[in-house]
């Protein structure tokens, strides 16, 4: 198993930058592919990004594309998303995922429900 802590969130202005970052525990987790989702009140949850355990495949959702960068360093155990021009609608709860390599399937989901491992989240509100 793996546990996550996300962190970096905040409060910043429309077009401003932030870095979250999600730590996790255990000594395997370059065994696992990586997603940040976000969930803003009375909505779903959404993908965001997500990064596979080596770090070789990344994808963007349409709507970070050009903004959000996904990396990861499992020399450290962390996974980071890199937030640039930052947008209102950026405004969210934003939740570090985990599913191990194997799993099974294809190697990320944009549906939540496919992924066991959860952090607790860090808010971000972007300011117009």
């Amino acid at each position: 198993q793996v546990q996550l802590i996300e962190s970096g969130g905040g409060l910043v202005q429309a077009g401003g930058s932030l870095r979250l970052s999600c730590a996790a525990s255990g000594r395997t987790f370059s065994r696992y592919n990586a997603a940040w989702f976000r969930q803003a009140p009375g909505k779903e949850r959404e993908f965001v990004a997500a990064i596979s355990w080596s770090g070789g495949s990344t994808n963007h959702a349409d709507s970070v594309k050009g903004r959000f960068t996904i990396s990861r360093d499992n020399d450290k155990n962390t996974v980071a998303l890199q937030m640039n021009s930052l947008k209102p609608e950026d405004t969210a709860r934003y939740l570090c995922s985990a599913i191990r390599w194997d799993a099974g399937g294809t190697w990320y989901y944009t549906d939540s429900s496919r992924y066991p491992y959860w952090g607790q989240g860090t808010q971000v509100t972007v300011s117009s």
